[in-house]
């Protein structure tokens, strides 16, 4: 039998792994005894990588669904702005030549009247019209673009809050199963003091994710919210858009019977028509004891009417006719803008501000009419014949009362409607005066600004030109009973 040596002190004693040696002589002790074993620790390359594609795989859940469809949004949006920029191109130039048009068509008047004039102007008309009807074609192009541009937008935001939706219930369901744990089971199932923290901070990240997930629903709800209305108002625009196309290719066909029937009636003769015309015109008298309707409901006299957008011109320098142009109800195509009660057609946060103002004039809100809410359900509940809606009313009050001497000024007092009215012209010229150098174009900008705010380029040749025509219209009016 081989005799093994014994160790004389501990220092003797070392452990060798089994090999070509033979075996240790403390080999088959167990480790808790063996005095030379050595723990070590060893990294497993595949679980790491299941660890850290697990970690991944939970980051993108949490994080990563809203950002998803960028590249597409952003790639379509590319394309999209080109698209638009080639429009906005197009109509920049249609738009000098109508100008151009309405050059000759002002200077054709200020020449006086004559027959071979009238026939010209008749046919700068008709082409500045048939011009018009290009740039409203254009519009709505524009308008039909952003309207599909608005229905995918909208497709991917409630996608992205479906997936924050689930990614929400998860985080739930790990939140409640945490917290019927106590801190003592979590320590319990892990001993070590690593492992205990880490579940710790576990339960934490997946309450903040919580957080951060309602939060990024609660903002694409309102994102939803916000292209919802967008899409609606383009509707809406589209709507009004076409309706007044349909009525400038009506006005190209009277204004073709105008010259056909002046023709017929003149047989080309310039005495006869210097006749027709002394017929026709009309006196100062008969201008000023026509009734003024007002676009928001109400009517006066011409006379009256004019004397209150005097006043306001005064204090504006916005110019009369343009006044009563605009509160004209006949510039709106005579539209229903205020046969509505402030519950069903005002937008929910201007109702408290509607209220608020008939409070203050000591009127009961239940017996007034607002404008009523399109059928795309676009809120209405603007007041009075200034149309203005309780928001705006109360950035103007103040100043309207100023010049009155109202306090608190009402927007259904007409010589307030009229102040109102001008000081918001005044206040959108400015723009208009940097974009346009003709007195017309800026005209035109100031009314579509005041029927449409923001969303006011797709009025120019609609809203915007049927008031400038109107006001020129009112002009001459003017011109014949002031002599």
């Amino acid at each position: 039998m081989r005799k093994f040596l014994k160790p004389k002190v501990l220092s003797d004693i070392s452990f060798r792994s089994r090999g070509a040696g033979g075996p240790d002589s403390f080999s088959s002790i167990p480790r808790r005894l063996n005095l030379g074993y050595r723990r070590t620790f060893r990294l497993s390359c595949i679980r790491f990588l299941k660890a850290a594609i697990s970690l991944l795989a939970l980051v993108v859940l949490i994080t990563g669904s809203v950002s998803a469809p960028t590249f597409f949004t952003n790639a379509f949006g590319s394309v999209a702005d080109d698209e638009r920029k080639a429009l906005e191109t197009q109509l920049v130039q249609l738009e000098q030549q109508i100008d151009q048009y309405e050059y000759q068509v002002v200077g054709y008047q200020q020449q006086g009247k004559s027959l071979k004039g009238q026939i010209t102007l008749l046919n700068d008309k008709i082409a500045k019209l048939n011009l018009q009807i290009q740039a409203v074609s254009l519009t709505l192009t524009q308008l039909n673009k952003k309207i599909t541009e608005t229905q995918g937008q909208i497709e991917v935001t409630e996608k992205n809050i479906e997936s924050k939706k689930t990614a929400l219930g998860k985080l739930i369901q790990d939140v409640y199963q945490n917290q019927r744990v106590s801190l003592l089971e979590v320590f319990l199932k892990n001993p070590r003091l690593s492992d205990f923290f880490t579940s710790v901070n576990n339960i934490t990240l997946i309450q903040t994710n919580l957080r951060v997930t309602i939060g990024d629903i609660t903002d694409l709800k309102n994102d939803l919210e916000e292209k919802e209305e967008q899409f609606t108002l383009a509707r809406a625009d589209a709507e009004s858009v076409r309706v007044y196309q349909a009525s400038q290719k009506a006005q190209v066909d009277v204004t073709k019977k105008e010259k056909n029937k002046l023709l017929e009636v003149t047989k080309g003769q310039e005495s006869r028509y210097q006749s027709l015309l002394k017929e026709t015109k009309a006196t100062a008298a008969q201008i000023r004891s026509r009734i003024f309707q007002f676009l928001g409901g109400g009517e006066l006299s011409f006379e009256d009417a004019y004397k209150y957008a005097q006043l306001a011109s005064g204090a504006t320098g916005i110019r009369p006719a343009l006044l009563l142009a605009v509160l004209d109800r006949e510039s709106a195509l005579g539209q229903n803008v205020g046969k509505c009660n402030y519950k069903t057609a005002m937008s929910p946060k201007n109702q408290p501000l509607f209220l608020e103002i008939t409070r203050e004039l000591g009127i009961n809100p239940d017996i007034i009419t607002v404008s009523c809410a399109n059928r795309d359900g676009a809120y209405g509940g603007a007041m009075g014949p200034a149309q203005f809606i309780p928001s705006t009313w109360n950035l103007y009050k103040d100043s309207i009362a100023k010049i009155t001497g109202h306090a608190p000024a009402s927007p259904w007092n007409n010589g307030d409607a009229f102040v109102a009215t001008a000081l918001y012209l005044k206040d959108a010229m400015g723009t208009c005066v940097s974009l346009y150098t003709s007195e017309a174009s800026r005209e035109r900008c100031v009314a579509a600004k005041y029927y449409a705010g923001g969303r006011w380029k797709n009025y120019l040749w609609t809203y915007g030109e049927a008031v400038v025509s109107r006001a020129n219209n009112f002009q001459g009016d003017i011109d014949t009973i002031t002599g």
